[in-house]
């Protein structure tokens, strides 16, 4: 019998080799290459269906950019304003949108009340779960329904199915408007002998359905697994294919779930919605703000931040803790904030606010499960990490802040300063320490040193490191 081929498939970039080799040819990633079994023509075609075009006729025409002709988009509205914006209005017909996040973070619960107001709405939908059956389906919806957002839950259609032509057919033979694929990596080709949720499994799935979506206008939602660093799990030709990726994030243990764009062919990347996990399914959160003022602390360490949620201003608390350490290297434990950015925000401390924390554990928390992606959070770092050391709460707390650090221990101007200052004003927080330039009613401190005594006062924490070269400069100057 002969033997059947194979392929070798990188699990990075998708690139193909005909045998093992320790780094892929494709994207030179080392040990990413998987075996695969080579999926077989049919009717002496590539997989891609399409046959070798011949004459004039099939062959495409070059126009000019002036002569293509465009159609308004028509959008279709999920029911939650907060996923609208982020998508930039609503779902649009025959595009494909990726929704990634972690096990139990509610991605399920979130296209169960997109799919509930379609139908609603007179849409046709369709709901393909490959994880739960019909009836696990149905104990979601009925859950929907007790917390009254999701009227029209239990009349959606559900496929409890794995194979993909037989997905592939009824969407066909349905022809629904939106439909709901959770997750992509339990979808399998049956020409493709590899196991459900390989590279070449997840690649050709996605490929199949994208096809289909453009042909007949229907928008599909592909519901896919993250790896244990968070990144969405498959290979990365699966986001160049899908027109919008969302990112569902959040701490289990927490209420609060975040969703941003990082990709959105369609709409800004920028937008970022937050909505609130409830026993009866997910809430939208329209005035955040004033749920992370409501608990800011006055006690030392917690400070303000008045942030930029892509479009929308969003009030947020930072808390640290600074503690003499009793292990060789100190701990440094964020949450909320990429750690390299605050080791940057503590080395600028030491040198230029005369902070030193070399000895000390530091642990910054962004209250609520928020993680802050702007360098405007920097002050408030800064700020919230003096507090903690100093014992000092800031003067009238709680006091809002932005602001970036530079590395000579300046306030370098950030975006839509005069936004921040309006959600602060609404919330009764005055005196905003913020740079240079950055509106009325602000407190504007032109480096990090005057920061520090508008908020906290005259610190005697520490003095400026000395090294070599700081003391040959002071005999000379001297």
């Amino acid at each position: 019998m002969a033997r059947a081929a194979t392929v070798h498939v990188c699990s990075e970039c998708g690139a193909s080799s005909a045998q093992w080799r320790g780094q892929c040819p494709g994207c030179g990633a080392w040990n990413t290459l998987v075996e695969e079994r080579a999926a077989a023509a049919p009717g002496g075609r590539g997989r891609s269906g399409g046959g070798a075009r011949t004459g004039a006729a099939g062959r495409a025409q070059v126009r000019l950019l002036a002569d293509v002709g465009t159609s308004p988009l028509e959008r279709m509205s999920t029911g939650t304003g907060e996923l609208d914006r982020v998508l930039g209005g609503g779902l649009v017909p025959g595009s494909l949108v990726l929704l990634g996040g972690a096990p139990g973070i509610g991605k399920s619960t979130l296209t169960n009340m997109v799919l509930a107001h379609l139908e609603r709405g007179g849409r046709r939908t369709l709901y393909v779960s490959g994880e739960e059956s019909a009836e696990q389906v149905r104990l979601r919806a009925e859950r929907l329904l007790l917390g009254g957002e999701g009227a029209g839950a239990l009349e959606v259609p559900v496929l409890a199915e794995t194979e993909l032509e037989h997905v592939l057919d009824l969407l066909r033979e349905r022809r629904p408007q939106a439909c709901v694929i959770d997750s992509v990596q339990t979808l399998a080709c049956a020409e493709l002998g590899s196991a459900p949720g390989t590279v070449g499994q997840v690649r050709e799935v996605a490929a199949r359905l994208l096809r289909l979506a453009k042909e007949q206008g229907t928008t599909v939602i592909l519901v896919g697994h993250v790896t244990k660093e968070g990144a969405l799990a498959g290979p990365r030709v699966l986001e160049h294919m899908v027109d919008c990726v969302l990112q569902f994030e959040g701490e289990r243990e927490r209420p609060y779930r975040e969703l941003r764009a990082l990709k959105n062919r369609f709409g800004s990347t920028s937008e970022a919605a937050l909505f609130e996990m409830r026993h009866d399914g997910l809430a939208e959160v329209l005035d955040a703000s004033a749920r992370f003022v409501a608990d800011a602390t006055r006690s030392a360490g917690g400070v303000v931040l008045a942030t930029m949620e892509g479009s929308r201003p969003l009030l947020v608390e930072v808390q640290a803790l600074v503690a003499p350490s009793e292990l060789e290297q100190p701990r440094r434990v964020v949450s909320g904030l990429h750690r390299n950015r605050l080791a940057l925000v503590l080395a600028i401390l030491n040198r230029h606010g005369r902070v030193p924390s070399g000895s000390c554990d530091v642990f910054v928390n962004v209250v609520g499960g928020v993680r802050l992606e702007e360098p405007g959070a920097d002050l408030a770092v800064a700020l919230a990490v003096a507090s903690a050391a100093s014992g000092k709460p800031l003067r009238g707390a709680p006091r809002a802040c932005f602001g970036e650090l530079g590395l000579t221990g300046e306030l370098r101007w950030v975006g839509h300063p005069e936004r921040r200052l309006q959600e602060a004003r609404r919330h009764g927080l005055e005196g905003v320490i913020a740079p240079p330039d950055s509106g009325q009613g602000a407190s504007e401190a032109p480096t990090l040193r005057d920061a520090l005594e508008l908020a906290i006062g005259p610190l005697q924490t520490g003095s400026e490191p000395p090294t070599d070269g700081l003391r040959s400069a002071r005999r000379i100057a001297a």
